[in-house]
């Protein structure tokens, strides 16, 4: 009850000119801390990140002597492994006791669990940390699709490439560049396999460049559309491969991997998704110091990741516990930290301490509608997946 009763006297003090002070609320969200006590949150996220899996760690610390939630991180390669596993549930009439609390989504997943009605709420809305997210950001829509309240956003992705300075002063700014660069120094490019989600996003970008960015990518796909869209996707996919690390027939795994390699000398350009992943890799020792991360000149595929909560979540109230404190802005300075995460905040920077009021980003590329990414990697598995 102490713990209760400070965390609503700072609560009450801080928002009693607003609206969403009203007791009703307040005496709401009492209701689900002391439902979250003692409760055991599943948090299926991806696992591929140390800096990431460390951050997770710390916050699952931060739950257990606050509100008494213990939070179990579930790595997972790809979350859409969850949503299989969800979708399977739903289809054997699971609808209570649910093995996933928490998921980390965005784009095609987000819409499948939509779509499939997996989401519990909308919630969103209710969470007294909602009062600090910057809401000129686009955190109501997911790849063009509306949350309706159904997941809140957790941060900033942005897919830009980390280079040495000391081996490559001037790195390409283009695709159309990266190509040429390729056939100069074979050998030395690559990216990582799709349907992992950094290679997808690679190609996903690439296709914006060699088709203008054209409307049709922000509809949702036709199979006639599709041949005709992306024929030169594959054209330059064909040359690049027969030019690129391993001969196009090896990728890396993910994101970790195309670190490494690059660190390792082995490539000169490495796939990330977050503008300040540089920092912490540098921090951690896993990146030189001359290592740099920029974006194309044309910008940035850009997009914001979230957290959601299963429609049969065993622990929907340690769920809900959980994404309030990650969207506080202690937990999300630490997050904007570049020496600890560096994802950029969805919060107004006047909430945010230390580095996270400055992160780095680049100039926005819209995500292509949703329905492009299983087209686009089923295609990708057809011609270059065996």
């Amino acid at each position: 009850m102490k713990k209760l009763l400070s965390t609503f006297g700072i609560f009450a003090a801080t928002f009693a000119a607003s609206s969403f002070a009203t007791s009703p609320v307040v005496e709401r969200w009492q209701k689900i801390e002391q439902q979250a006590d003692g409760q055991t949150v599943y948090f299926h996220a991806w696992g591929g990140s140390q800096e990431i899996n460390r951050y997770i760690q710390w916050a699952g610390k931060e739950l257990k002597s606050r509100y008494n939630v213990t939070l179990n991180h579930v790595k997972v390669t790809d979350i859409s492994e969850t949503t299989t596993r969800l979708i399977a549930e739903k289809a054997a009439g699971k609808n209570s006791a649910g093995s996933v609390d928490m998921v980390w989504i965005n784009g095609e997943n987000f819409k499948s669990m939509k779509d499939n009605q997996l989401l519990f709420g909308p919630f969103v809305n209710d969470l007294p940390s909602w009062q600090y997210v910057d809401k000129s950001l686009p955190v109501d829509v997911d790849f063009s699709e509306p949350t309706d309240g159904l997941e809140a956003p957790w941060g900033v992705g942005q897919l830009v490439f980390i280079h040495d300075e000391e081996t490559l002063n001037n790195p390409p700014r283009s695709f159309s560049e990266m190509l040429s660069y390729a056939k100069a120094f074979p050998n030395r490019l690559t990216y990582p396999r799709p349907p992992e989600f950094h290679g997808t996003s690679f190609i996903k970008s690439l296709l914006v460049e060699v088709t203008n960015n054209a409307p049709e990518l922000q509809q949702p796909v036709t199979k006639e559309v599709f041949a005709h869209v992306t024929q030169p996707l594959w054209r330059y996919l064909d040359e690049f491969h027969s030019v690129a690390w391993r001969g196009g027939k090896q990728f890396p795994a993910g994101t970790a991997e195309s670190v490494q390699l690059l660190d390792d000398g082995q490539i000169d350009l490495a796939v990330t998704f977050n503008p300040n992943a540089v920092f912490s890799a540098q921090s951690s020792g896993n990146l030189a110091e001359s290592t740099k991360a920029y974006a194309m000149d044309a910008g940035a595929l850009s997009n914001i990741h979230f957290l959601a909560i299963p429609w049969n979540a065993n622990a929907s109230a340690g769920a809900q516990v959980a994404i309030n404190f990650l969207l506080s802005p202690e937990a999300q300075s630490r997050k904007g930290d570049i020496n600890i995460w560096g994802d950029p905040s969805v919060l107004n920077s006047q909430y945010l301490t230390g580095t996270a009021k400055n992160t780095q980003q680049f100039k926005s590329i819209a995500e292509p509608h949703p329905s492009w990414q299983a087209a686009l990697e089923k295609e990708w598995l057809k011609r270059y997946g065996n």
